[in-house]
């Protein structure tokens, strides 16, 4: 067996014809289009095979044979193995496919789309407008602070996020920032706050609200201004933890690490081309997941 081909912008030719052989089978082919409808946030085999109708163990060897190809790469997060498009690959095989066209000239000549990265460009589908999302959990004081600086961080570009709480603590607890700053994530600003602040007349209108916790989730919200899509992203409380530091550092981590894999799976979503039932059902799913 020939090792494996690793992502590269700058494909030859027994790159470009591992990628094509593997791309041509009919379900590795459904396979990889599905990944690169993921987006960045990639997706597991469980969920591949819910969507394929397709079992585990064929799944499994067309997986492998992607990833031989250098078309799909493979990382564990927690007990999850995570599947994503090599976009490097993809790229790279257009490029090695195109780059005598026009006699040289393709993109000005033959009027070829744009290189595939730029969807995936920080993890976010490119969409024509900026997005501002609301965060809420009871206290404001972990879960939501944490979304909120998880958003800003990875999409300063489309997302605007905020955080609030329906009683506030009136502090942020000291171990979202340390799980914060592991990530490398700074948040000296991050202040725990009522929800009532948006709900003024001059309150930034929102693109979504997110309730981060049951508690919130069960009360009654104000009013926001711009009528807001809302979900349930319902994460349990780190904060509850009992026990060693140890213990309550590997809680508040779990949290983050599930709030940033919804808010990837949500960058993923081509918002702009959704019409409201359907976004609205992905983002409700995305919190069920």
């Amino acid at each position: 067996m020939e090792p494996p081909v690793h992502p590269t912008a700058l494909m030859d030719e027994k790159g470009a014809v591992a990628a094509l052989a593997a791309l041509a089978q009919e379900m590795r082919l459904r396979i990889f289009r599905a990944l690169v409808g993921a987006g960045p946030a990639g997706t597991t085999p469980g969920e591949l095979s819910s969507l394929l109708n397709v079992t585990g163990s064929t799944l499994s060897f067309h997986l492998k044979e992607l990833t031989h190809a250098g078309l799909v790469t493979q990382e564990r997060e927690g007990r999850h193995l995570f599947y994503r498009p090599a976009i490097d690959t993809m790229n790279g095989l257009l490029t090695y496919l195109t780059a005598h066209c026009c006699q040289g000239s393709a993109a000005q000549g033959c009027n070829l789309p744009s290189p595939a990265t730029q969807c995936f460009s920080s993890g976010v589908t490119m969409n024509p407008k900026s997005y501002n999302v609301l965060f809420i959990c009871t206290h404001n004081s972990a879960r939501s602070i944490m979304a909120e600086a998880l958003l800003n961080h990875v999409a300063p570009a489309h997302f605007k996020a905020f955080s609030a709480g329906s009683q506030p603590r009136g502090e942020v607890h000291p171990l979202a920032l340390q799980t914060l700053e592991r990530m490398s994530i700074q948040a000296e600003q991050a202040r725990s706050k009522s929800w009532e602040e948006f709900a003024a007349p001059d309150a930034p209108a929102m693109d979504f609200v997110f309730t981060v916790c049951d508690n919130a989730a069960g009360e009654v919200c104000p009013v926001w201004p711009g009528q807001p899509m809302t979900a349930h992203w319902g994460v349990p409380d780190p904060s509850d933890m009992r026990g060693s530091e140890e213990i309550q550092a590997k809680a508040f981590w779990e949290c983050a690490v599930t709030l940033k894999r919804r808010i990837d799976l949500m960058l993923a979503l081509p918002l702009a081309s959704l019409d409201k039932l359907a976004l609205q059902r992905e983002i409700t799913d995305i919190g069920r997941r």
